[in-house]
């Protein structure tokens, strides 16, 4: 961007609205360009100052940070990171307001302690969020582009595996509720979160699908009309025994990844186990991630889809598969779920 972005910082405690300002004013792109001390106070100032990006405390008086995504998103929609507690009401609260339409979250420090991990972090995810797309619009849908010759030679689906990361738990909510309870096949989901918000992802996915999901566990045997959300902290690799696949959780691999879990980690085992009969998906989210493992299931013959640059909040992780040529299928994100039903029972 020409000028710096402008960030609103929404939270009732003076002390983190400093902590926030002085983290954000020490990067010469940004500029904090006002407070909030509640949600309410936060609608009246977006439609004033008009910033670029919010970051918004989760808990607060008045209006607390859930309804205000609630009522930004429907009103005038900014890119929002949440800013949460470690808690799992907290954690929970984050998840929902991802559901509602913001876009990334940071986990809060405690007075004294964790300032200096968040300070990169929070001004990356400013940076990354400020050109996302969050427009509430509903465009017409663009039919899948499918590369025929890879389709006609696929043989049948053992496994189907995604991965996201900004944008992701909103999007995942328009893809696993849609899928039918009696998919053949299991789903393994790699998202991108800190430890502690993975259970929660995974219970939400769950209330609202027709599968069953969970947080996966090491030794899970993985069974069709099951979703496993791989956990924070961890790498998730497939394995296979004589007549089952199941889930392995490692704290370190071979691969050099910044990620757990890694999309790349997850799927490179995926391809190594199942092969031609893997399917990947991936979604929306920052960087390349899922991009060597997308590439390994093409080598063993697999099928990949790919979200579509116009439906992702951030159209990395889906642009940098597709620019390598490992993708036989761009998918809108509310055609995604019967794409995968319709390559899985075909």
């Amino acid at each position: 961007m020409s000028r710096p972005i402008r960030v609103l910082v929404v939270d009732d405690s003076a002390l983190m609205r400093r902590i926030i300002t002085n983290i954000l004013d020490q990067d010469a792109e940004i500029e904090v360009i006002g407070f909030a001390r509640n949600g309410e106070d936060a609608l009246h100032k977006i439609e004033r100052l008009k910033p670029d990006v919010v970051t918004m405390d989760v808990e607060m008086p008045v209006l607390d940070g859930l309804a205000a995504v609630k009522r930004i998103m429907s009103t005038r929609p900014v890119p929002v990171i949440m800013l949460s507690s470690l808690t799992l009401e907290g954690a929970d609260t984050t998840i929902r307001a991802l559901e509602a339409g913001a876009v990334d979250f940071v986990t809060k420090p405690t007075v004294g302690s964790g300032v200096e991990e968040l300070a990169p972090v929070l001004t990356e995810k400013v940076k990354t969020v400020a050109t996302a797309s969050v427009s509430r619009e509903v465009e017409p849908s663009i039919p899948p582009k499918r590369h025929k010759s890879a389709f006609s030679k696929q043989g049948p689906i053992s496994l189907v595996i995604i991965g996201t990361s900004t944008g992701g738990p909103s999007a995942l909510q328009q893809v696993l509720p849609k899928l039918p309870g009696n998919l053949p096949v299991p789903v393994i989901v790699i998202q991108h979160m800190p430890v502690g918000f993975t259970g929660p992802l995974a219970q939400r996915l769950h209330n609202s699908s027709e599968l069953s999901v969970k947080e996966a566990e090491a030794g899970d045997r993985l069974k069709p009309q099951w979703a496993y959300v791989a956990p924070a902290g961890k790498q998730l690799l497939v394995t296979r025994s004589r007549d089952h696949l199941s889930i392995l959780l490692k704290e370190q691999v071979d691969y050099k990844t910044l990620f757990k879990p890694s999309v790349d980690v997850a799927m490179m085992s995926a391809a190594e186990v199942c092969g031609s009969s893997t399917l990947g998906v991936i979604m929306t989210g920052m960087g390349s991630d899922g991009t060597h493992g997308l590439s390994l299931i093409k080598e063993k013959q697999g099928l990949v889809i790919g979200q579509d640059k116009q439906s992702c909040v951030v159209y990395g992780m889906p642009r940098s598969a597709y620019e390598a040529g490992v993708v036989d299928s761009v998918v809108p994100l509310d055609k995604i779920a019967d794409e995968i039903s319709r390559i899985v029972q075909k």
